[in-house]
């Protein structure tokens, strides 16, 4: 008969692992959670707040330069345009300049039409030349000012007469002795005119 064998004193013993695979803790009596059991559906990954930190910093630092770009945008825009508004300003002073410049020229010619025309002078082709002088100088902005009977203005009249008579209320044109012209909004020559000044009738004498 053979005797069982017995291991020798040095000879490695087998380890035996014993896994408790009972659901309830003998030792709390709760249920325990399985050794190897899967992530819920839908449960949220432990990182995941910090990913979503992440990405809060990245669209606030995004939109702090987007505003910084449009805020950046908004000013040129608002300085080119400004700078278009002042060339287009200086651009149309220039060429008013100019025009009155050239207006101011032709203002003897004028004069000389004018009192061609008091004499009965203006007449035939001259008188054709003379009206289409007249109205391209009105189109480019030229006009005539100065009349009889209107109040005198020392700003666009230049008195180069004075009288008085009770017949008017205070200073009044009553002759105008060369047209005024303004271009525009400015004058470029003041009337020369004879202004006529209130004066008080003489008490009437008792019979």
């Amino acid at each position: 008969m053979t005797e069982p064998r017995h291991a020798a004193p040095d000879e490695e013993q087998p380890q035996v692992v014993v896994n408790d695979r009972r659901r309830i803790d003998p030792e709390t009596g709760e249920v325990r959670p399985p050794a190897h059991a899967a992530p819920e559906e839908g449960a949220a990954p432990a990182d995941e707040p910090l990913v979503a930190e992440v990405v809060d910093e990245v669209a606030a630092e995004l939109k702090t330069q987007l505003d910084e770009r449009t805020a950046d945008l908004q000013r040129l825009t608002a300085e080119y345009a400004n700078y278009r508004k002042r060339v287009e300003r200086d651009r149309e002073a220039v060429i008013n300049n100019a025009k009155a410049s050239v207006v101011t020229e032709l203002l003897p010619v004028l004069d000389d039409i004018e009192r061609a025309a008091a004499h009965g002078d203006l007449t035939g082709a001259f008188k054709a030349v003379a009206d289409k002088l007249v109205s391209t100088l009105q189109k480019s902005g030229l006009e005539p000012f100065a009349h009889e009977g209107e109040a005198f203005d020392p700003s666009v009249h230049e008195a180069v007469q004075h009288s008085t008579s009770p017949d008017v209320e205070g200073p009044t044109v009553t002759a105008v002795l060369r047209r005024g012209y303004r271009f525009g909004d400015k004058p470029v020559r003041p009337a020369l005119v004879a202004v006529t000044d209130h004066e008080p009738a003489a008490p009437s004498e008792e019979a």
